[in-house]
């Protein structure tokens, strides 16, 4: 069963407090252990050590131990949990105090024995002796033996506090548990809530609704980057939407009227409305070559839709292509009484498919041709600086402002272009601008309404001839 974002984030984000407060909580125990133990055995070292100075400096060599002095180190074995015997030299007991007062440590060592495991070799309910020399002046008088149960003697209160520290890291790690559930329900609330937004959105475009737009709010820099992302697609797809529909509308337009004139004319023969004469043929061979076009212009939408074009590169003199591109269309722009200024740089050698810039170039020329009126001027240059630039330029019809950013799209036609019986179905420059970038150039174009248009072309340095 698949489970929401929010619960996997908050299932995640609690099961790695845990864990990361399990391992913090164990290492810290062990380590607090460790230094309660060495604690413990450092104590019971300076208690050795303090009832050796003690019975040393009460001890006298002529009367080995006085009794008036008995009652002193009782209490001292009283309070430190220790079993207290003094032998003079030749191994008799002078003084004892007595062994009472340890059975409640081995009542409590037997409690504590896995409590108390630490760095100590020996187990903290054993009972353990050790003998040492009571020294006078540099000569021994005598011997003590010290005993008790477990290293460092350990008393009750060492034992409450080491369990209340236990205590304090479960009740530390409840606590934490709770504040990491409700923080984690927070976060993954506001995070999951962004993205059902987004996820809504989503929804809204599958069903048609491409005028939504997502409008998140939020600082989160890869919800913000969907969010956006999500937004351009539906601009996209609404362009592309329009321009689908424009296509649908262009296309019957296009092939409607030529079909409608080839029917009357045709209908117009055959009620013998009209004779037969070489005049009306070639009106009827017109209106197919017309349609012809228009099957070859979706012939190279085609082409277009392929991922590379093919480039046969060779090197050849861009100067002198351009300028017989140009001598090859002015008995057509002469027709319309258009002047051709040419500004060309001469001997530029490149290395490119010399078709496709021999298209591109018959592409841009023609639509200055077609959208210049008569006795207009169209300019036409070549230039290397710190790239190669051609140009073309026109004081025709121009573009709408509004349109600009579109003209490259498949399909798209202004409304001024429609108007004119220009033909083609709106894939000529973008066409061109595919043939451009795959020789790694750019294309870009300033235009105002009848003001004309210049198209400015770009191609590096590595594209000159070696």
């Amino acid at each position: 069963m698949k489970k929401s974002l929010s619960k996997k984030f908050a299932l995640i984000f609690l099961i790695t407090v845990f864990g990361a407060i399990l391992i913090a909580s164990l290492i810290s125990n062990y380590r607090i252990d460790q230094q309660f133990d060495k604690y413990l055995l450092e104590e019971h070292e300076r208690k050795i050590e303090n009832i050796k100075e003690m019975i040393e400096d009460l001890c006298d060599p002529k009367d080995l131990f006085q009794g008036v002095h008995n009652s002193e180190i009782q209490r001292y074995a009283v309070l430190e949990d220790l079993y207290i015997q003094i032998n003079d030299v030749n191994g008799n007991r002078v003084f004892s105090s007595g062994e009472e007062h340890l059975y409640h440590r081995r009542m409590m060592g037997s409690m504590m024995g896995n409590m108390m495991r630490g760095s100590s070799k020996k187990n903290m309910g054993e009972y353990t002796e050790e003998k040492y020399p009571i020294i006078k002046n540099g000569e021994k008088i005598g011997t003590m033996i010290i005993g008790y149960f477990g290293v460092g003697s350990v008393t009750e209160r060492d034992i409450a506090f080491k369990n209340t520290m236990n205590q304090s890291f479960v009740i530390a790690i409840g606590i934490t548990l709770i504040f990491a559930l409700i923080i984690s329900s927070i976060l993954s609330k506001q995070m999951t809530k962004s993205l059902e937004k987004i996820t809504k959105v989503a929804n809204e475009m599958r069903n048609g609704n491409l005028q939504i737009r997502s409008e998140v709010n939020t600082n989160t820099l890869e919800i913000d980057q969907l969010s956006e992302s999500i937004n351009f697609l539906a601009q996209t797809l609404q362009q592309q939407e329009h321009l689908r529909k424009r296509l649908t509308s262009d296309m019957a337009h296009e092939i409607r009227t030529p079909l409608t004139t080839l029917q009357s004319h045709i209908e117009a023969l055959i009620d013998g409305i009209w004779e037969v004469t070489p005049e009306r043929l070639k009106s009827c061979h017109e209106e197919i070559i017309r349609l012809k076009k228009l099957v070859e212009d979706l012939k190279n939408l085609a082409k277009l839709e392929k991922d590379n074009f093919y480039l046969d590169k060779s090197g050849f003199d861009l100067s002198d292509m351009i300028g017989k591109a140009i001598e090859s269309l002015r008995s057509q722009y002469t027709k319309k009484n258009l002047k051709i200024v040419v500004d060309i740089e001469p001997s530029i050698k490149v290395f490119m498919d010399q078709d496709k810039i021999k298209q591109i170039l018959f592409n841009l020329l023609s639509n200055a041709y077609k959208y210049s009126d008569e006795g207009g001027i169209v300019e036409i240059g070549v230039k290397v600086e710190e790239k190669i630039i051609v140009w073309v330029k026109d004081g025709g019809i121009g573009i709408p402002k509004e349109d600009l950013p579109y003209i490259f799209e498949r399909f798209y036609r202004t409304e001024i272009s429609r108007s004119r019986e220009t033909g083609g179905v709106g894939i000529g420059l973008t066409i061109t601008k595919a043939l451009i970038e795959s020789h790694n150039g750019q294309i870009k174009v300033e235009s105002r309404v009848g003001k004309g248009s210049l198209f400015t072309i770009t191609f590096s340095k590595e594209n000159m001839h070696r």
